[in-house]
Order: C-alpha cells, then sequence, then structure tokens
C-alpha cells in the first residue's frame, strides 16, 4: 500500500509539473507578428531587382531606371527586408538626377526641384525609420549636402 501511495503521488507530481511546462509555452501556438511575416517569392522578386538596381546605380550610372525600379519594389513590397537599401539608393538615385549626374537624362516632366524633394523624402525615411541601417550614415551625409527640409524663400 505504501508503494502503491508513493507511485501515486510520484505520479500526481509528474503530471503536475507537466501541466505547468505547457502552460508556460502557451503563445508559442500563435505564430510570428503579422506585420513581419514576409511572402517568400514577392522577397525573392523583390530581391532580384534590388540587384538590378544595384547594377543600374553602380555600373551603369542609368539612375532613371534605378530609381524606376525602387520605386516598383516601395509600392509592390513595402515590407521588404531590405527597404531601407532601396529607399536609399531612390534617394541618392533622385539626387543624382537632381544634380544632372548619370548617362540616362531626367524625364522632362520632372524638374531638379522635385528630383531634390524626392531625394530629401527618401533618405529622410532611411535616416528617421532605420536608425540601425547601415545606409542611415550615407543618407545623413547626403541630407546634411542638400538641407534636409526644402529651402524657401521669403518674398518681401
Amino acid at each position: 500500500m505504501k508503494k502503491f501511495t508513493l507511485m501515486l503521488s510520484l505520479l500526481v507530481l509528474a503530471l503536475g509539473f507537466a501541466v505547468t511546462d505547457a502552460r508556460a509555452q502557451g503563445g508559442a501556438g500563435r505564430g510570428p507578428d503579422p506585420s513581419t511575416v514576409r511572402d517568400p517569392d514577392l522577397e525573392k522578386d523583390s530581391m532580384k531587382s534590388l540587384e538590378a538596381v544595384r547594377l543600374y546605380f553602380r555600373l551603369r550610372k542609368a539612375y532613371v531606371a534605378a530609381l524606376d525600379r525602387c520605386e516598383e519594389i516601395i509600392a509592390g513590397n513595402p515590407t521588404f527586408s531590405r527597404i531601407d537599401e532601396v529607399l536609399y539608393y531612390a534617394g541618392a538615385s533622385s539626387l543624382n538626377l537632381a544634380e544632372r549626374k548619370g548617362k540616362q537624362a531626367p524625364k522632362k516632366e520632372i524638374s531638379a526641384d522635385q528630383y531634390r524633394d524626392y531625394a530629401r523624402d527618401y533618405l529622410g525615411r532611411v535616416v528617421h525609420d532605420f536608425p540601425d541601417s547601415e545606409f542611415r550614415e550615407l543618407a545623413q551625409k547626403e541630407l546634411t549636402r542638400i538641407g534636409e527640409t526644402k529651402q524657401t524663400t521669403t518674398k518681401q
């Protein structure tokens, strides 16, 4: 009888610990935060587009093409894992177009001031939204050079 009581007590004790352990893992079944869930196919497509942006920007100096690709990524996949890099290239391409650099002529319907404003917007997003980004320092440097906010002149 003593053995039976001892075994029963150990069994109840073991079950008590098992239930406590199971309750401690209660949140594990909910899955990852939906805001960070990324579609693998969309990530792959965006990564291919980013590689094209790097090629257009660095090697070909084709800033219109780089900016167009960046805008496609931003519109199609705003949660892209490398969106900080995309925003940097969009800002740097806009700035280069404002300064008439590169092998492609800027779009005629967009003025240099508009390109400069686009650059401020894109680079500002890198600086303010991605403080840990490897592109933050580069973006901040460009923003400092062109002025973080649009210069306005007052008429007298």
